[in-house]
């Protein structure tokens, strides 16, 4: 079963991507902030992580560059409310992140699951 951590501050999003998620199978690990989706990550093995980059207390961009120090192929997901463009220059940790607009459907969240695997495993570049 894959293991995916969530790390959003809106509670109702995080809440809607983990259910989607539970319901086909993952397993499902919540942050509420960067901080805790740091802490999380690094008392836990995790196979993706789904990040929002307006995060209450950080960066998203901030929280991708440490999971990227600490783990270089961890397939990553950016969400964001704003066009995926508008932040993904902002850093180099960002080349293989697979960037995702709010709202979306459980199909394009699974999709973009799907490209953040292959653009970790080399096999493509991560589309935005």
């Amino acid at each position: 079963m894959p293991r995916v951590l969530i790390i959003d501050d809106q509670k109702d999003v995080r809440a809607m991507v983990a259910i989607v998620l539970r319901v086909n199978r993952y397993d499902v690990v919540e942050a509420d902030s960067g901080a805790a989706g740091v802490k999380a990550f690094t008392e836990a093995c995790f196979d993706a992580a789904i990040v929002d980059i307006f995060l209450g207390d950080t960066s998203g961009v901030e929280v991708i560059a440490t999971l990227r120090e600490l783990a270089p192929r961890l397939p990553i997901v950016a969400v964001s409310g704003m066009t995926a463009l508008d932040f993904m220059e902002q850093s180099p940790h960002l080349a293989n992140v697979v960037c995702l607009q709010k709202p979306f459907r459980p199909n394009d969240l699974f999709q973009a699951l799907r490209k953040a695997q292959a653009a970790a495993d080399g096999e493509l570049p991560a589309a935005v």
